[in-house]
């Protein structure tokens, strides 16, 4: 499976949630391969800062010659997780079409929820090409006993994609984690945090078939 983490925000934490999603694959067992298609290189920076061997490779493609170049790295992956670029351009375009399945992070915010629009309206239109692809909300960097939590997810509704019931919530371990060129599951494998993206990654490979 070919998993694209796509929205033309910044600061929704496509790069956090990419690293953890494919670590957690990793972790149970799946030959994964993470794909730093943003040109800003973070998940390459965070792959150089590990002291001990990664449980995945990272590989630097930002280039818009992805659905061209990935499906061949795909077949030696049981997983490929693609970290998307920040802007709506061919770059998404190309990384759109590279993949089965697009997760798009929303934070709770009204703003994030008008920024949808445009990354929803590129998939629709790769789905002309692509009627098997997927494409899924996930709530990230929730902030616990909130309202907002929820009426982001009413109001994503408006939209035609679902949203996955597993959120993540905002937690400072990412940010540690992240700083120690580890995954939260590696940092801190028993923190909520981890919990978290167990879950995520769990009903991401329900939706995977």
């Amino acid at each position: 499976m070919i998993i694209s983490v796509l929205n033309q925000k910044g600061g929704v934490g496509k790069t956090t949630l990419s690293i953890n999603i494919a670590s957690g694959l990793a972790q149970s067992g799946q030959k994964t391969l993470l794909v730093d298609a943003d040109p800003q290189g973070s998940a390459l920076d965070w792959n150089a800062s590990r002291q001990e061997e990664s449980l995945f490779p990272v590989v630097g493609m930002a280039r818009p010659t992805l659905h061209k170049d990935i499906p061949g790295l795909a077949s030696a992956h049981d997983h490929v997780v693609i970290d998307g670029p920040p802007r709506v351009n061919d770059l998404a375009k190309s990384a759109i079409m590279a993949s089965d399945l697009v997760l798009i992070p929303v934070q709770p915010s009204p703003y994030d929820i008008w920024a949808a629009d445009e990354i929803v309206k590129m998939i629709q239109e790769a789905m002309i090409y692509k009627a098997h692809l997927k494409s899924l909300f996930v709530i990230n960097r929730l902030v616990a006993h909130t309202a907002i939590g929820r009426e982001v997810i009413e109001a994503l509704k408006d939209y035609p994609f679902e949203v996955l019931k597993a959120t993540v919530s905002q937690r400072v371990v990412f940010a540690e984690s992240a700083a120690a060129g580890l995954s939260v599951l590696e940092f801190a494998p028993k923190s909520p945090a981890a919990s978290d993206m167990k879950t995520l990654v769990k009903e991401l490979l329900t939706h995977a078939g």
